[in-house]
């Protein structure tokens, strides 16, 4: 019996939860439940020592304990969620819309960039999305957008977040794949915002040639002169200088994560004061929506903790890594292998999971890979890689049927619009993710000309 628990173990976990995910459980109770009866079963079979099983809420423990990563997670979110709840996102939306008026397909211009500003709120994929898809898309339906225009802005807003800083997902992957913070915010730089740009034209284009898009430029309201100055410096600079400063002292080195993160959290504050949106009801509902998305994202990683622990102690990591290397690729198609395994993996599960469990297999793997001549650096491979990873985890949100960005539109969007209509909407999104993946692939500098700039990263 513990020389079977030994060899196939690993399988086994892998087998029950991958079959467990179709029942519709949420992903965390599954990931507990797989690795807490995989432990059991162990320990009573006696192939799991004493000292091993005791150890486990301790090394749990560990991992909350002497990471910088979930106080910043807690006021990152904090940061977004009083940026949401105060009304001034929808602020924000309103003001882009006045300045770009005369541009056609505004309102999806304003969406995506209103997806950049509100990058701390992308914690959860389902957080960003949804928000964006109460706050914007009955807006531009009212406004005469396509359905399928308007979600695919909505679909591409809410999830550009995820790979500009500072976006939580960044601070898990710098984690994970030990190089620090400030490295992987300005990795993801030149490519956020190069699909920001792409973005952009695509909207214009489909407002120039679009006859309703083209009949919608009529801004929320007329302001100007001196009324003006102010409105855009109380609903968009201001937010935008608060977020510029949370990213501004990580890079600089001026703070720590945390430190940065609570910054931004009390610069929230001040912000729904100036906006005259503070009241005790209000700051009482940021702290209840921080505190559950921050409960979510702790007990998803526990959870990736118990199921990961058991998985790695019988060697179950080693196995994954062995079954890639007998493929017989060579580094590119290793590479390859990896992100297509951890594309799919983002059809079922969140980004969290993905960081906690598969990561850690994989890196042994990825940092034997030489691409040193191909990149300049040991360092600036895992850089470059990690971008790899950003991207193809947010193209796998958006691609169809799974994309977990496409149901959270649709479970928050007007019961008339059809999950078709989002489909259509999001292929020419999903077209330039590609087109991202692949530039980024071919062009390695565009993820790490400007970490080795800025840190001269010589190795």
């Amino acid at each position: 019996m513990i020389e079977f628990l030994n060899d196939y173990l690993p399988i086994l976990m892998l087998f029950a939860f991958a079959a467990l995910i179709f029942t519709g459980f949420p992903v965390a109770f599954l990931l507990g439940g797989v690795g807490i009866g995989a432990t059991l079963i162990a320990f009573v079979a006696g192939a799991f020592p004493d000292d091993a099983f005791y150890t486990i809420p301790i090394r749990i423990f560990g991992t909350f304990s002497k990471s910088y990563i979930f106080p910043a997670v807690a006021m990152l979110l904090f940061m977004g969620v009083a940026l949401e709840q105060s009304g001034i996102s929808r602020e924000m939306l309103k003001c882009l819309h006045l300045l770009f008026r005369k541009i056609p397909g505004s309102l999806a211009v304003a969406v995506t960039i209103i997806g950049v500003l509100l990058a701390p709120t992308a914690g959860m994929v389902g957080a960003s999305v949804s928000m964006l898809t109460l706050v914007a898309l009955p807006t531009m339906i009212d406004r005469r957008y396509p359905v399928s225009v308007a979600t695919s802005a909505v679909a591409a807003g809410g999830t550009l977040g995820l790979i500009l800083p500072p976006g939580l997902m960044l601070i898990f992957l710098a984690s994970r794949l030990h190089v620090t913070v400030g490295e992987m915010f300005l990795a993801t730089v030149v490519p956020g915002l190069f699909l920001v740009g792409i973005y952009i034209i695509y909207f214009i284009i489909s407002g120039t040639f679009n006859p309703s898009m083209r009949t919608s430029q009529e801004p929320f309201e007329t302001i100007a002169g001196r009324q003006l100055f102010i409105y855009i410096a109380r609903s968009l600079a201001l937010p935008t200088l608060l977020i510029a400063a949370v990213l501004g002292s990580i890079i600089g080195g001026f703070a720590t994560p945390p430190q940065s993160a609570a910054v931004g959290a009390v610069g929230s504050l001040l912000l729904m004061i100036l906006n005259s949106s503070f009241s005790l009801r209000k700051l009482h509902a940021v702290i209840r929506g921080t505190l559950e998305i921050t409960g979510m994202v702790i007990l998803i990683v526990m959870a990736a903790l118990i199921f990961s622990y058991p998985f790695r102690f019988f060697s179950g990591d080693e196995l994954v890594r062995d079954f890639i290397t007998i493929l017989g690729f060579n580094d590119w198609g290793i590479l390859i292998t990896v992100m297509l395994i951890t594309f799919i993996l983002g059809f079922f599960i969140d980004w969290i999971e993905i960081t906690v469990i598969t990561i850690p297999i994989f890196f042994p793997l990825l940092t034997a890979l030489n691409f040193e001549t191909y990149t300049g650096s040991p360092t600036l491979s895992v850089i470059w890689i990690a971008t790899l990873f950003a991207l193809v985890l947010q193209t796998s949100f958006l691609t169809p049927p799974f994309g977990f960005a496409l149901f959270h539109i649709r479970s928050a969007a007007p019961s008339w619009i059809t999950i078709g209509s989002i489909y259509r909407g999001v292929m020419p999104i999903l077209a330039l993710q590609l087109l991202m993946i692949i530039l980024v692939l071919l062009f390695p500098g565009l993820a790490t000309t400007l970490p080795n700039t800025v840190f001269e990263i010589n190795d």
